[in-house]
Order: C-alpha cells, then sequence, then structure tokens
C-alpha cells in the first residue's frame, strides 16, 4: 500500500492549505475504509437549509489532524518532550477518530442496527487496518 509521492497538500476549506506531517498519514487516508468518509456528511441534513453547509467526515479528519500537528508543536515549544512515535500514534488516533461514521449515525445508528454503535465500527476499521498496515 505504498505510495510514491507522500508531500500532498490539502486545500481544506476551514484551514487553507494543510500538509501531512507523516507518510504514513497519506497512506491512511488514502485506504477505502478512510475514503468513504468524504460521502459521509458531518452536519446531517444542515446543508439542504443552508446549502453552504456542506462538511464530511473526510474534511473534519483532515482538519482534526492539522490541529493536532499544531498541538504537537506547541507542546513541544512548551519544552514538553513527545517522541516521534508518540506524535505518530496521536496523530493517527486524531485521523481515524470518526472512522466508524456512517450517514447520521448519531442520528440514526440506535434505529438502523441494534446494539452496534460508530464506535463499535471504529474499532473493527482500526483492527482491520492494523493488520493491513502491519501495526
Amino acid at each position: 500500500m505504498e505510495s510514491t509521492n507522500k508531500k500532498k497538500i490539502f486545500n481544506d476549506p476551514v484551514y487553507g492549505f494543510i500538509s501531512l506531517p507523516y507518510d504514513i498519514i497519506l497512506d491512511v487516508i488514502n485506504h477505502p475504509h478512510f475514503q468513504r468518509l468524504r460521502r459521509v456528511k458531518q452536519l446531517g441534513l444542515t446543508d439542504v437549509v443552508y446549502p453552504g453547509a456542506l462538511h464530511t467526515r473526510f474534511h473534519h479528519a483532515v482538519g482534526c489532524t492539522h490541529l493536532m500537528g499544531q498541538a504537537i508543536d506547541t507542546l513541544r515549544a512548551n519544552g514538553n518532550e513527545i517522541t516521534e512515535d508518540e506524535a505518530i500514534g496521536v496523530t493517527l488516533a486524531i485521523l481515524l477518530h470518526d472512522i466508524g461514521h456512517g450517514p447520521f449515525s448519531h442520528a440514526l445508528e440506535h434505529s438502523i442496527v441494534q446494539g452496534l454503535t460508530h464506535e463499535d465500527v471504529s474499532a473493527l476499521f482500526m483492527a482491520e487496518l492494523n493488520k493491513q498496515f502491519e501495526w
């Protein structure tokens, strides 16, 4: 699952240009489990009333990843020791924090599939990613 060019820049609607801090981030973003988030709306049906309020779980996760990079930089600048492995770990964690969401998951997750939450689905996706990336 190796990509040849890991230097990608996203033009985020909220934060502007975002660079990816670690090669593994692009590999995870390119995975079909993550790419499906491009079709899952972050704001439910809000865009029906406010057409400009179209934000996907994909946008949200990439923006969160950017903010995690800023948090790591700030913590390090203030003298807190954060190893590269720790930085990669928390960056992957924030990137994947919503991986299990489906359409309207907060509103409908107890109506469509009984006994299975988006957190359960997230754990299943992460277990599969762990196998595929050999983490």
